[in-house]
């Protein structure tokens, strides 16, 4: 059929049916990655600059730096589902601990390019779709879950997370330091979170992407992201449902 490449879709197509990785392909041998070193080129972020976080640093102590080295090496081969996985010998809390940081470093950007266009007055509710609606709760400052706009809700996830990278007692500095028993489970409460921000993205916003012809990059992050929430099993299905068809197309070998 006819390419939908760059263009906006009409309201009548449906989101997921626009080319996933368009123009850039994944089945090719010139595949595309866009890494957090050239994210902000790509995404023409001098636009708004004063709305961005610094830039978090993996755990110094750890292996991080090793650890690094070997993702930018895999991710540079164009192979995604290698890149995901735990380099043989390694142990899965630094690798996890080192691609959290990553991780919410993408998003952090890729949110930050559309401040300009989620306002609270566009996206007074935390949204991915008509069914889906998210409310905010962190458990401490925010026990019960309250309502909020979709780029306060960002504001409060970006910062509840930034305090558990920044807490030593969950994400160790020193070598040698234990991970706490429970660090499996604040890594998934972080994906699961993020996720929503992709899926509220995705939903509300993907028409202003494609017009930007940000899409391939957006698209590349997101799968990234996936392949590695699924190699380790850190949000659950039922999470994932708001874009359901884009993650099995995906995940799912063409």
């Amino acid at each position: 059929g006819a390419s939908l490449i760059g263009q906006i879709p009409p309201p009548s197509l449906p989101l997921f049916s626009i080319p996933l990785f368009s123009p850039f392909s994944f089945n090719q041998s010139n595949t595309f990655f866009c890494p957090l070193s050239v994210v902000m080129s790509l995404f023409g972020l001098g636009r708004n600059q004063r709305t961005f976080r610094p830039k978090k640093s993996a755990p110094s102590g750890s292996k991080g730096a090793q650890l690094r080295k070997h993702i930018d090496a895999t991710l540079g081969s164009g192979n995604l589902r290698e890149a995901v996985r735990l380099p043989p010998g390694e142990d899965i809390n630094e690798w996890l601990a080192v691609n959290t940081v990553d991780f919410f470093n993408q998003v952090n950007l890729l949110y930050g390019t559309l401040t300009e266009f989620c306002t609270p007055e566009s996206c007074p509710t935390m949204t991915a779709g008509p069914k889906y609606e998210y409310r905010w709760a962190d458990g401490v400052q925010i026990k019960k879950p309250i309502e909020v706009s979709a780029p306060k809700y960002v504001e409060y996830l970006m910062d509840w997370i930034e305090s558990q990278l920044d807490d030593e007692s969950i994400f160790p500095q020193k070598l040698g330091a234990p991970f706490p028993h429970n660090f499996r489970d604040v890594v998934k409460t972080i994906f699961k979170r993020l996720f929503r921000v992709y899926a509220h993205i995705y939903h509300t916003h993907f028409q202003k992407i494609v017009s930007l012809k940000e899409e391939a990059h957006l698209n590349t992050c997101f799968k990234h992201f996936i392949l590695f929430t699924c190699e380790f099993g850190l949000i659950d299905n039922k999470e994932l449902a708001p874009l359901q068809e884009l993650i099995e197309s995906i995940v799912v070998p063409r």
